[in-house]
């Protein structure tokens, strides 16, 4: 649940999904091998970053949840907050609810008012978040997004869509989690074609293994696409711009 209360150490179980046996395969065998970057990423990032961040965004210093294990931590929001302010997008587009979808809303608030649509696998929890930003003031659209097959070409469990914007100026990757598949985030490339000229994506815990075979793939495959990796903070972030038109 987004409160302000500690951060659990794991994410929200998604119960009602079967894995096949590869797909725990490759669980376990990334699991092996990436512990040291699951470690890290029980850091939410400094005190003082968190602090700044929100007196950036004119909040209270008690307006986020604590931070740190499977929620965004400060650098990943600094990614986002800094997008929205260059670019003043019309329409963001976020896979997987929470603190950053709380921060996108304030930044679309303060730099340019634009929209911004998220889905979560979580009926409860996208519910909650949204209910939580809105008592915020600020407007928000979270949609309950089961998981379910993947496409063509990916692994894991995927996102069922609905009424996804035809064009998207900013979208950010924040779920599933890798415990489904290591390469699950990398289906969100399905949606690039949604993505206008000149449109961005951030991708987080990019500094993982599994995260960087996403990368990888995705400047194979996108040759209109340059990404860049930003290994800084506690988990990393992947920055994928458009060419322009």
């Amino acid at each position: 649940m987004t409160t302000r209360e500690t951060t659990a150490f794991l994410p929200l179980d998604d119960i009602d999904l079967t894995l096949s046996l590869s797909d725990r395969v490759m669980v376990m065998a990334y699991g092996a091998i990436q512990w040291p970057w699951l470690l890290r990423s029980l850091d939410g990032g400094r005190k003082k970053d968190k602090a700044k961040l929100l007196a950036y965004l004119d909040l209270p210093q008690d307006a986020l949840p604590n931070l740190g294990s499977w929620k965004a931590d400060t650098h990943f929001l600094w990614h986002i907050v800094s997008a929205i302010e260059e670019m003043r997008p019309q329409q963001v587009v976020e896979l997987g609810c929470g603190a950053s979808t709380f921060v996108a809303a304030r930044a679309l608030q303060l730099f340019g008012g634009g929209k911004i649509v998220s889905f979560d696998q979580h009926g409860e929890f996208a519910s909650t978040t949204q209910a939580w930003i809105r008592d915020n003031n600020m407007d928000v659209d979270i949609r309950h997004a089961p998981l379910g097959p993947p496409p063509a070409g990916w692994p894991g469990h995927w996102y069922q869509l609905s009424e996804v914007p035809a064009e998207i100026d900013l979208l950010i990757v924040d779920g599933p989690p890798w415990a489904i598949h290591p390469h699950v985030r990398g289906a969100a490339a399905s949606l690039f074609p949604h993505l206008r000229p000149g449109g961005r994506v951030l991708l987080d815990d990019a500094a993982r293994p599994g995260e960087r075979v996403v990368a990888r793939r995705w400047r194979k495959e996108h040759h209109n696409m340059d990404f860049t990796l930003d290994s800084k903070g506690a988990k990393g972030t992947l920055l994928g711009h458009k060419h322009p038109a």
